[in-house]
């Protein structure tokens, strides 16, 4: 894995995330919609506690928007606020502000009986690597942003940006780690692309794939690649390697170039929207 989470790794990310937390009112953790489970780690409820919580199912337009809405409800029905957005290309972006609002609506309520007014809501953009934390941060401040800089009474060297009067950001998203001791996690991780290829076994992977495709979304991939459908994975990947021409030297089929295609198809949605993962029931 590129993400080599030593315990001494994860022990100062730990510690960061709960001196930022002291800081904030409301946690915005971004997961990608089409692995909203395993881009996740459990241990930021813990972290979180007695914060408010909003979720954001990034990439959306790459998922099933059927299953977007049943994550979208499963996450209601655990406390949190959820949008679903596309942090590159902004969609969704204007409806993080209103409820960013009323996450926090219980916050300003209590400040305002102490006669604090006009103090902005504090938050933090946390996630795994690779789930878009950075990019929403930059769709959400926008080009107007101004860091704030060291406040007297803020821990030195933190930056907040003020999205407007009512809410401001830490620019440095908390970083947590995936959960990879479960498999499965690993590979839907690896196949939406968040783990570097170079270290994984891509035939095998896209065998994952062809077969969760199969079950889960059958006839996708006969309409893409023209082939017969069948429990049988490696069948499936010479199809696609015949029907796309991938032969290497001594007119061998070339799986790899196969494999290689079939991922790159599915991350970028030509194959179909899809999720890799339900809610439990």
């Amino acid at each position: 894995m590129n993400y080599q989470w030593y315990p001494g790794h994860m022990t100062k990310a730990k510690r960061m995330m709960q001196e930022n937390i002291k800081l904030i009112d409301l946690i915005i953790e971004v997961v990608d919609a089409r692995i909203p489970f395993s881009s996740r780690n459990p241990d930021i409820d813990e972290l979180g506690k007695n914060r408010a919580r909003l979720i954001l199912l990034n990439k959306s337009d790459l998922a099933d928007e059927r299953e977007n809405e049943k994550w979208a409800e499963y996450f209601k029905s655990k406390g949190y606020y959820v949008v679903k957005l596309n942090a590159k290309s902004g969609a969704g972006i204007k409806g993080v502000l209103p409820v960013v609002m009323e996450s926090c609506k219980e916050k300003l309520e209590r400040d305002r009986k102490r006669g604090i007014i006009n103090r902005p809501i504090r938050a933090m953009v946390v996630g795994i690597p690779n789930v878009g934390k950075s990019t929403f941060i930059n769709a959400f401040a926008g080009k107007a942003c101004t860091k704030t800089g060291n406040k007297p009474g803020v821990t030195k060297g933190k930056q907040w940006i003020r999205i407007n009067k009512n809410v401001e950001l830490l620019d440095t998203p908390g970083i947590l780690w995936p959960k990879f001791e479960d498999q499965s996690v690993g590979a839907k991780l690896a196949m939406v692309g968040s783990i570097k290829d170079e270290i994984l076994n891509l035939e095998e992977l896209s065998l994952e794939l062809l077969k969760y495709l199969h079950e889960s979304y059958e006839g996708v991939l006969t309409k893409r690649y023209d082939i017969e459908e069948s429990e049988n994975a490696l069948s499936m990947l010479e199809q696609v390697a015949e029907n796309r021409k991938c032969i290497q030297k001594g007119n061998e089929l070339d799986y790899l170039k196969a494999a290689n295609i079939l991922l790159e198809e599915f991350r970028n949605g030509k194959i179909g929207k899809i999720t890799l993962e339900k809610p439990e029931a």
